[in-house]
């Protein structure tokens, strides 16, 4: 059974419908998923009729659970009235509140496992009181995942080229230094490191950790946060089990490309590990790691400036739906493996040295397979 995935409207003035639309009427996608969009049809009319002739016959499978999904369709859950008015690029009361409301639906459909994967397509903050990645924490928070709770969440961009995740997400620039907190950095870094290997199927991942102030301190001279808690943060995570490196001033080592020598880097606060990020790819994937579900969004936002001019360009949010099988698939295989592991005794071998042997309980002879210990 193909998977069923939940992709909200975002702001209705902006690029989402757009971007949507586009997306999911490439071929192939609706070979591997069942996509439900949570929004409304004749707001959705409004958008399609800005679109080339090729995406304007577009019919859709109205539904009213999303059990009731059906393969090859645009299957749409009707979340808003119809009479909200579509102002491109333009935040409004009625697109602060149409866009929450999507979110809502589909996260409570997410949670009653009625859908098996999330991707939000951009919204303003301003409906949220925040943005998409602390709702996110604060609704699933306490719900339970094989026996792990969402305790931290963190916000990672991802392409191809560079994973990049950060310790402060949307807060000003003033209050940054008061929330670099060794801690912090901790469960952030215990955070990325599980993801990694959960989702992304990266056994033993290399973690870069990028210093606060210019030249990582100079010793102490531009500052010492980098000696007196990131350092010290670096060190207990080793400790811990986390290959976590660093700190490194961020200029120099986006500069010199010495980021392609990680799985991952862990910033700071958001504009030093998302300028570099989109720099290099603005067609990347905004994953929200830490949480008992998957959910992806495009990493660009509503893109008010060319809402409503068929200008959207439709990557980010096609690699979010190709993100979102992906993790969903990995992870599931990753638990699978650890939930079931197979049974051994350890026996030596004819030279004496020690010998783990897996029992195979499906023949029956208990046949096995031999592993150095």
């Amino acid at each position: 059974m193909k998977p069923i995935i939940a992709i909200t409207s975002g702001d209705t003035n902006g690029v989402g419908y757009e971007v949507i639309i586009k997306a999911l009427l490439e071929s192939h996608i609706f070979e591997i998923m069942r996509p439900v969009i949570y929004g409304n049809a004749v707001v959705a009319k409004h958008h399609i009729q800005t679109l080339s002739e090729e995406f304007r016959n577009v019919t859709w499978n109205p539904i009213d659970d999303a059990g009731m999904a059906k393969d090859g369709r645009l299957n749409l859950i009707t979340c808003y009235t119809d009479n909200v008015p579509v102002q491109f690029g333009t935040m409004t009361e009625w697109s602060c509140k149409a866009s929450k409301a999507s979110l809502e639906r589909a996260c409570r459909d997410l949670k009653d496992g009625k859908v098996q994967a999330l991707v939000t397509a951009p919204l303003c903050k301003e409906a949220l009181g925040g943005g998409h990645t602390e709702f996110l924490t604060d609704f699933f928070k306490g719900q339970s995942d094989n026996e792990q709770e969402t305790k931290e969440s963190l916000m990672m961009l991802c392409s191809g080229t560079i994973r990049v995740a950060l310790v402060c997400n949307h807060v000003s620039v003033a209050e940054i230094p008061s929330r670099i907190t060794e801690e912090r950095i901790l469960a952030k870094l215990g955070v990325l490191n599980e993801s990694l290997k959960r989702d992304f199927r990266l056994e033993k991942p290399r973690i870069a950790v990028l210093a606060l102030n210019p030249h990582a301190g100079d010793d102490g001279l531009l500052g010492t946060e980098e000696q007196e808690i990131i350092a010290p943060a670096i060190a207990k995570a080793n400790t811990n089990g986390i290959w976590a490196f660093g700190p490194y001033a961020a200029d120099g080592f986006f500069g010199s490309g010495h980021f392609r020598h990680f799985d991952a880097v862990l910033a700071m606060y958001h504009d030093q590990g998302l300028i570099p990020f989109k720099t290099l790819d603005m067609s990347g994937v905004n994953y929200t790691a830490g949480l008992p579900v998957v959910r992806t969004s495009p990493d660009h936002g509503t893109g008010f400036d060319i809402a409503g001019k068929n200008q959207a360009d439709l990557s980010s949010m096609r690699n979010a739906l190709y993100m979102a099988l992906d993790v969903l698939h990995t992870r599931a295989e990753y638990d699978a493996l650890r939930d079931n592991p197979l049974p051994f005794i350890v026996r030596a071998d004819s030279e004496g040295k020690p010998r783990r042997e897996f029992i195979d309980f499906k023949t029956t002879t208990g046949g096995n397979r031999f592993e150095n210990n």
